[in-house]
């Protein structure tokens, strides 16, 4: 199965303390610095949009926000270039990308710890209307791939994965684990190959 252009995002904790203003400075010292592995290119502001994007990190092979879509804040890891391998290797790349990114922001001395991102909540969307359609035969071929990657990802920690099935929107699916999980025990278990 060929998925690419996968999107991921961990909401928030505490949505309510989020002033997208410092992004604007972070995002713009990230591009100085290359501290991902992505070619870093320019921070586009959309903070005057209601629920919407919020501020655009813009990189070469992906997206990086702080995202305020459907009015959930959180962090956006959008991959627009393709990337080879298996689904698991792709879902593995987008989720570590990600949670590092997330861990990035909650150690950034600007925030002074207020940011902090919850691992029991994720969000992964396939950009990919022809590739992956919004349809429930797209869930049940991609369901072995979904579970046996979350299975890793949350350590055998129940969990649930919902579709929301509109066939109008993409590819959706919400994974919402049953206990709480920290980005630092996420990303050393995506880790684990």
């Amino acid at each position: 199965m060929d998925i690419q252009h996968l999107n991921v995002k961990f909401f928030v904790e505490h949505p309510e303390v989020v002033d997208l203003d410092p992004f604007l400075t972070i995002f713009n010292r990230w591009i100085q610095e290359q501290v991902c592995d992505d070619l870093l290119i320019d921070v586009a502001d959309y903070r005057h949009v209601v629920a919407g994007p919020g501020v655009v990190l813009i990189g070469h092979q992906a997206n990086y926000s702080l995202d305020n879509t459907d009015n959930r804040s959180g962090f956006l890891y959008n991959r627009k270039a393709r990337l080879d391998g298996s689904v698991q290797d792709r879902l593995r790349q987008a989720v570590r990308s990600a949670l590092l990114a997330c861990r990035r922001l909650e150690e950034d001395p600007l925030l002074q710890g207020a940011l902090r991102f919850s691992g029991q909540e994720v969000r992964v969307l396939i950009n990919d209307r022809l590739i992956a359609p919004n349809t429930e035969a797209m869930l049940l071929a991609l369901q072995p791939e979904l579970h046996a990657f979350f299975d890793g990802l949350y350590g055998g920690a129940e969990y649930t994965i919902s579709h929301p099935s509109d066939p109008r929107e993409r590819f959706t699916v919400h994974v919402q684990a049953s206990a709480p999980f920290d980005i630092t025990t996420l990303l050393d278990a995506v880790n684990i190959p």
